[in-house]
């Protein structure tokens, strides 16, 4: 039989594991519509997805940085000094830009395969 305070700290553990930060590659991409770029020309596309990608970059590397924060934060609170289980932040208005870039990011893809542009696009 698991006694009451194991319960307890099992739940705690699971709370704080859930609410960490994501990793940036498990970000998922948010949904942006192809009419936002179906205004732009190849080039814009290109110069557009250049721009995108700059800042997901940026991001993805604040985003792992909160992840790894989260991480070290989550594990002195299990092991050490459970009211730091308080500075857990996990996700936030980053993580949502990061969302919408990668979505964007996907639409512009989208939209140049169908303008024929042959862009040629890395994912990172």
């Amino acid at each position: 039989m698991v006694s009451r305070t194991a319960l307890v700290v099992l739940a705690l553990i699971g709370f704080l594991v859930g609410s960490c930060a994501k990793k940036a590659e498990d970000v998922p991409a948010a949904y942006v519509s192809p009419l936002t770029y179906q205004p732009y020309n190849c080039q814009q596309l290109a110069a557009e997805a250049e721009r995108v990608s700059q800042r997901a970059a940026e991001l993805s590397g604040v985003q792992n940085k909160k992840r790894t924060r989260d991480t070290v934060t989550t594990t002195a609170a299990v092991i050490v000094f459970w009211p730091a289980a308080f500075l857990v932040n996990g996700d936030d208005a980053q993580t949502a830009e990061l969302a919408r870039l990668k979505g964007e990011f996907q639409t512009i893809q989208q939209v140049s395969v169908q303008k024929n542009c042959g862009l040629r696009f890395q994912q990172g």
